[in-house]
């Protein structure tokens, strides 16, 4: 089958469409033919050499896909049938024409969402879901701050978060994507960091309450300013390290808000807890998509022979949602 290989550790033009061999679904797997993969920051990183597969994943990039059932491993046990359109939370393996992967890591696609767009869902969907209300348990009525609010995960979070009756603060670097963040995602707070200081316009818009809960992808850039704008009770999400892995906290400021800061990944969980993250989504993520009350956003396609430019553009920085690659 045809895949993308990264050559070599480096920039965008490490990517090549090659030959190679298609996969082989183990027992518990299916295989999907992929019509659309998923482009993340993970997929960036590990084109670059800073994060390697799990052990035993594919050495393939590509965290998520939608496509439909092509066959099936010895004793799946979740009843899908072959042809079935569907999407797929990967540990590796996306950017190919077929993929196998665990059954319990496969959703059928929302009702209401076309194939190639719901490529942008899985892995989006169950970070945030995860992240916010299964390990930080966001409730209705407190006060979240969404940073990076237009990017993939960030547009999925804001809307959940507002879906599910929190307060919704989010951030982005430039007037259109904040503008895009009030106008379209349904943001309460919409703050432009790039001219604004954060953590001051979250305390005047909350009466110096702050935010309960805090998604984080920067990391250690923002780790004390995080804190800063953290409520009594706060938590604080780290899923991203864009801004560094090492920053100095004082420990008195978390002490004394009684505050957690909780660090996670999903690429390496096991094939059980992502079962259940996916059983989640399906639960409770899938039906607001059905509904409308959490939108698609799509900024660009690309096909998959270049995964290359489609790279390149998501460094940049200009993209709204997500980026995917049509295969």
């Amino acid at each position: 089958m045809k895949a993308i290989v990264a050559t070599a550790p480096g920039g965008p033009e490490v990517l090549e469409l090659q030959d190679v061999p298609a996969p082989v679904p183990g027992p518990g797997e299916v295989l999907i033919d992929v019509v659309a993969a998923g482009i993340n920051r993970a997929d960036v990183q590990q084109r670059q050499g800073h994060y390697p597969p799990p052990a035993g994943a594919s050495e393939t990039l590509g965290l998520e896909v939608s496509g439909r059932i092509a066959g099936f491993g010895p004793d799946v046990a979740k009843p899908f049938s072959k042809g079935e359109k569907v999407v797929a939370l990967l540990a590796g393996g996306g950017y190919a024409q077929q993929v196998a992967v665990p059954a319990e890591q496969v959703l059928r696609i929302p009702e209401g969402i076309d194939l190639v767009t719901a490529a942008g869902l899985p892995e989006v969907a169950a970070t945030v879901y995860s992240n916010l209300f299964m390990t930080a348990q966001l409730q209705a009525g407190e006060t979240v701050l969404i940073h990076g609010g237009t990017g993939g995960i960030g547009a999925m979070a804001v809307q959940l978060a507002k879906a599910f009756g929190a307060t919704v603060a989010a951030t982005s670097g430039n007037t259109e994507k904040v503008s895009t963040l009030s106008a379209f995602l349904g943001a309460d707070i919409a703050i432009n960091y790039a001219e604004q200081d954060f953590v001051d316009v979250l305390r005047k818009r909350t009466g110096g309450h702050g935010a309960d809960v805090i998604l984080d992808v920067v990391g250690a850039k923002y780790l004390q300013r995080n804190v800063d704008a953290l409520a009594m009770y706060g938590r604080l999400v780290v899923i991203g390290l864009q801004g560094g892995t090492t920053a100095e906290l004082n420990l008195g400021a978390l002490v004394a808000k009684r505050a957690a800061i909780i660090g996670t990944t999903l690429r390496a969980r096991p094939v059980a807890e992502k079962g259940a993250i996916m059983e989640a989504v399906r639960e409770h993520v899938w039906p607001q998509l059905t509904s409308g009350a959490v939108k698609t956003l799509v900024d660009k396609t690309f096909p998959l022979a270049q995964a290359a430019q489609a790279h390149a553009y998501f460094n940049s920085g200009e993209h709204m949602g997500k980026v995917l690659l049509l295969v």
